[in-house]
Order: C-alpha cells, then sequence, then structure tokens
C-alpha cells in the first residue's frame, strides 16, 4: 500500500491528500549517510603540503660530543641552533604532505542509497526529533505543501507562512542556538557555528530562495538536486523538510539520486 501525506495550504490547513513516491518507504541507513555525507565533505578538501626544504636552508652543523653543549644542528660561526624542529626557523617534525589521501570515496550506487534513505528519514518523526527540531503535535511528516510557496518572494509572506505552520519555533531555535566557534577557526572566517533548521525542497525557484535565505540555518533546495549536504547535515538524518507538490512529482520521476 502507497504511503501518503496530507497535503497543507499557505495558512496552515490540510487541503487534501498526496500520494508520497515509493523513496518514502526505503529503510533509514545511517551508516551509509555518514559515508556519504564524509564523501562528500571531504570532496570540498584542497590537499596541502610543505615545501620540502623549508627549515632546511641553512648550514648547520652539529658540533658532536666533548664541546659541553648540546648536538643541536649550530650556524657555522655562531652558537645559535637551527635546522632541528625544536629551534627557531627550524623544519616541521611532521609536515603535512600533498600526498596524502584526505578524500573519503564512495561507490555510486552507494552514494544514491544514502541520498534516498535520507530523504526517507524525512518523514520520520523519530530521525527528526532526534535531531533537536521543534515540530507542532499537529503536523503530520514528510510535511507537503502546494506549490503557491515556490511564488513567495518576501521574508514577511515566508515568516508568516512559518508561523501559520507551526514551524517558526524551529527557526528561533537556531537563531538562539548560534554560538562563538572554539579554537583557532575564529580567526579564519568560521568565528560562529550556527545550527540547521529547515529544507526547504522546491520544483523551481520562482523567488522562494530569496524569501527564506535570509533566515537562520534554512535552506532551500530544488528536487532535481539534493545532496546529502542538505538532507543530513552533519551526516545526521532526519532534518525537518518542506516539500511542494512539483518536488514530490520529480522525486517520483527520478531514477535515481546524484
Amino acid at each position: 500500500m502507497a504511503l501518503s501525506a496530507a497535503l497543507y495550504n499557505l495558512d496552515g490547513k490540510v487541503v487534501g491528500e498526496v500520494k508520497l513516491p515509493p523513496v518514502f518507504e526505503l529503510p533509514v541507513r545511517p551508516d551509509l549517510i555518514q559515508r556519504a555525507f564524509l564523501a562528500a565533505f571531504t570532496a570540498r578538501l584542497q590537499p596541502q603540503g610543505r615545501d620540502p626544504m623549508a627549515g632546511k636552508r641553512t648550514t648547520a652543523e652539529s658540533w658532536g660530543v666533548g664541546h659541553g653543549v648540546a648536538r643541536v644542528p649550530r650556524v657555522k660561526g655562531g652558537r645559535r641552533a637551527a635546522l632541528a624542529p625544536m629551534t627557531v626557523g627550524g623544519r616541521r617534525a611532521h609536515p603535512p604532505r600533498v600526498e596524502k589521501v584526505v578524500e573519503e570515496r564512495i561507490n555510486v550506487k552507494e552514494r544514491r542509497l544514502a541520498i534516498a534513505s535520507a530523504i526517507a528519514a524525512t518523514a520520520d518523526r523519530r530521525w527528526v526529533e532526534a535531531r533537536g527540531h521543534r515540530v507542532g503535535e499537529g503536523l503530520s511528516l514528510p510535511i507537503v505543501v502546494v506549490d503557491d510557496l515556490e511564488s513567495l518572494s518576501t521574508a514577511v509572506e515566508a515568516r508568516a507562512f512559518l508561523k501559520r505552520l507551526g514551524l517558526w519555533e524551529d527557526v528561533e531555535r537556531a537563531k538562539e542556538g548560534i554560538k562563538v566557534r572554539p579554537g583557532r577557526g575564529k580567526m579564519r572566517g568560521r568565528r560562529y557555528r550556527e545550527p540547521k533548521s529547515l529544507l526547504i525542497v522546491v520544483g523551481q525557484d520562482r523567488g522562494v530562495k530569496r524569501a527564506f535565505e535570509n533566515f537562520t540555518g534554512v535552506d532551500v533546495a530544488l528536487a532535481k538536486s539534493l545532496s546529502i549536504m542538505r538532507l543530513a547535515p552533519g551526516g545526521v538524518p532526519g532534518r525537518l523538510t518542506i516539500y511542494t507538490q512539483s518536488a514530490l512529482k520529480q522525486l517520483e520521476a527520478a531514477r535515481s539520486f546524484t
């Protein structure tokens, strides 16, 4: 028997019922989802390394034993230590190398199954609540909305829609959860850690992305280009997701998920 879900309008009221694609009947595979996320995440990393001669451009040599000083290499004509890892301007003990493999590889069919499994997790309240999302008791998952959602173009309209549907509380949760990142990352362009909130999956962007782009943690994605990074941030399935009718039709027609 095919699964079905309630259809909501922009006022947050149930106006019908829609048939869900078979992808929502798949079991949730957190192991595959984690692997697919690591593969997608590490694919964006740029290999880095050090100059093999860094810290070695010196004539420093050790004096050997019998001089009453440590046997570290010293600059000729002086006593200043050089070349060794613990010296000023010396080489690094274990520098990063460009030949190191930093990318996690995954098979194509595994990646497609992981994306399909992550889609199925958005329809399971247990997975969604386990991620920390706040879902109203009256809402049925997955949340399917009429295609009029794709025409929203202002943040005022978008906020009013989320409040009527009972999802604005989750956006506020993400906003209150913004924290200053610990460690060196604060100085490297990523000072704040921002929690993820809603994912809105549409068949066509007719202004909806502009309406929701400034809300904390809210993302808008096209159904034909869904990725594991959007569906399961951090490799954790169960993101709170809104689908439009046209998005479901595209998922129904898709033979695979890339």
